[in-house]
């Protein structure tokens, strides 16, 4: 089974059947910030990555990290944005129910050996993460400038914390 492509699959399956597609163009904007970040990861952890997919049988890492990108993250992000509840109290409990599926996921695909950890990284940070993954989505979406100043902070925190070999010029 290509649990990366099922993965992918189910996703957009679920977004047919619960995205507000008569406004996606709401959320455009943070789905295109999720998959730019997405890839921006890649590029700055290319040689020192946290955590790494394993490809199943029918594509390498790199087309691996292209699903995830540019359709998984950002399909799944219209899902959460399509329903995103207007007070604060629900929306924190909705940024936990997010986190979670996205934690069960990923615990999926640990169990199954489709990613693994490194250089400081463990499955616990991978929840951690996610609440904030999610936490600047929704930020995004209302203040798209705080959410790229904050992302910004949160981007140099991680470079220095998990020591990232990450260079600004050559």
């Amino acid at each position: 089974m290509n649990m990366h492509v099922a993965i992918a699959i189910l996703t957009i399956m679920a977004s047919f059947k619960w995205g507000n597609w008569r406004n996606w163009r709401e959320y455009h904007a943070s789905m295109f910030f999720i998959a730019t970040g997405g890839l921006l990861y890649e590029y700055i952890v290319k040689d020192y990555s946290l955590w790494k997919f394993h490809p199943d049988l029918l594509y390498g890492q790199d087309m691996t990290v292209i699903v995830y990108a540019l359709i998984t993250m950002p399909v799944s992000i219209f899902l959460f944005l399509s329903h995103f509840p207007e007070r604060w109290f629900y929306q924190l409990l909705y940024i936990f129910l997010w986190s979670g599926i996205y934690i069960a996921g990923e615990w999926i695909l640990y169990v199954f050996g489709r990613i693994s950890y490194q250089n400081g990284w463990v499955f616990g940070y991978s929840f951690l993460f996610d609440i904030v993954m999610f936490s600047v989505i929704a930020l995004h979406q209302y203040y798209p400038f705080r959410a790229y100043i904050l992302s910004v902070f949160i981007i140099i925190f991680l470079i220095l914390y998990f020591k990232v070999p990450f260079k600004f010029a050559k």
